[in-house]
């Protein structure tokens, strides 16, 4: 299974699919997305991240940045 890093937190973060996946006896999901921000930033979210972004308002790279605080 193939990973990266959330741009949030830091954390390493499984991706499904690819050919990675192919072969292990064990399905795992994946564990983030990428998102397209209101300042047309795209930025690689683990689930936990996006669930503390600001709901109230549309969220650009400074929110993402402020996650790590």
């Amino acid at each position: 299974m193939a990973s990266q890093p959330c741009d949030g937190c830091g954390t390493e973060v499984s991706i499904g699919g690819g050919i990675t996946g192919i072969w292990a006896s064990k399905s795992q999901p994946t564990e983030g997305i990428i998102l397209e921000l209101a300042d047309d930033t795209e930025q690689f979210l683990c689930y936990d991240c996006i669930d503390r972004l600001p709901d109230d308002r549309e969220v650009t790279a400074d929110d993402v940045a402020a996650l790590d605080e």
